[in-house]
């Protein structure tokens, strides 16, 4: 069986694993670094019907006491509330600093049961187990962990690194369309923003089975991309900021809508292509880039636009912005697809243009 291994050179460094079937074998490579302990599976219904179970079993295969965590599946889960919950089931049970969190899902529960891991007894070990594309190819790696308040979406968090992410290709044939296609956003921002090569291996793939084929290579090598900038900049202070490209607008949309109306993915995919207009504007982004992008996210079913927003709750969810200092905001601009800058400009500029456009 093939296996795929990147090393993520952080100050607490690890490896991502990705194998096909590696679901069976999770117990296989945590004992390479974890012996037998209580192991606290956190995940939602919708993951737990299809992998709960193999997980477990392999585990306990492995020698550990397996609990599990069980939340309704969506982004509401990501919260404070459900952030005490996990505290209390885990100390009812007994848990240590010795012992193991793993998140099994998607971002929603990789980001909350990260940051329990994070603050719980001053932190304790956890491992990633990824399930949609999005969390495979974007938020298991890089140690950001988070949930969102009434305010904003990930405005409480912190920077804790997984000690394995461990990838399986094979969960991405369970997934629905739009979750798929939720996935394919953060896929072709790393095409746009890093690897033009990427962009145009996406832009050749015509169905879901193509990409299934490819999708071994494709989350290799966007888990590649993530290491290399988050090595640079761990804590997202410089360089990182580029994994943000679509975002600032993203974020924004998602506050607007309740977090109801658009995934997260498709809220990026707007941003980026109205990001790239207003590159385009600027004079930063070469003419037609954004054409080039719309292209390709409608090919995977995303969205390019949206009903424009109410200009005072668009300039409010834009304030939240983390990337934000004061009445100015750090954007990422591409100036052709595979390379992109970040830029600073006047919020006020941005929500002219999204707003009157």
């Amino acid at each position: 069986m093939e296996v795929r291994k990147i090393k993520v050179n952080t100050a607490k460094p690890y490896e991502i694993v990705i194998r096909k079937g590696l679901l069976s074998h999770v117990h296989e490579y945590i004992l390479k670094l974890k012996s037998p302990c209580k192991a606290f599976i956190v995940t939602d219904n919708n993951v737990a019907s299809f992998y709960l179970g193999i997980v477990k079993k392999s585990l306990t295969f492995g020698g550990f006491t397996v609990y599990d965590i069980v939340l309704p599946a969506g982004e509401a889960t990501k919260s404070l509330k459900n952030l005490e919950l996990l505290y209390d089931r885990m100390l009812s049970e007994g848990i240590t600093r010795s012992d193991l969190i793993i998140a099994l899902g998607g971002g929603v529960i990789g980001d909350l049961a990260g940051f329990c891991a994070a603050t719980l007894l001053r932190g304790i070990d956890y491992v990633q187990i990824p399930t949609s594309l999005l969390s495979q190819v974007d938020s298991s790696v890089g140690g950001k962990v988070a949930v969102n308040i009434d305010r904003g979406k990930n405005l409480v968090g912190a920077f804790y690194q997984p000690i394995v992410v461990l990838i399986d290709p094979l969960c991405l044939k369970t997934l629905d369309e739009r979750v798929l296609s939720d996935g394919m956003a953060e896929v072709i921002k790393y095409g746009c923003i890093y690897d033009e090569s990427l962009f145009l291996k996406l832009a050749s793939i015509s169905n879901n089975e193509e990409f299934f084929e490819e999708s071994m290579s494709i989350i290799e090598r966007c888990c590649d991309i993530k290491r290399r900038v988050v090595e640079e900049d761990e804590f997202d202070t410089g360089k990182r900021m580029i994994l943000n490209f679509g975002h600032t607008l993203g974020h924004a949309y998602e506050k607007m809508f309740n977090y109801e109306k658009l995934t997260h993915g498709e809220a990026v995919s707007i941003g980026m292509v109205e990001i790239s207009k207003f590159g385009e504007k600027l004079g930063i982004t070469k003419r037609g880039v954004s054409d080039k992008i719309e292209r390709l996210l409608k090919r995977f079913n995303l969205p390019s636009n949206s009903e424009k927003p109410g200009i005072d709750a668009f300039i409010e969810a834009l304030k939240l912005d983390k990337k934000g200092q004061g009445a100015k905001l750090n954007i990422v601009l591409l100036e052709d697809i595979g390379r992109c800058v970040i830029h600073k400009i006047d919020a006020e500029d941005l929500i002219s243009f999204i707003t009157e456009g």
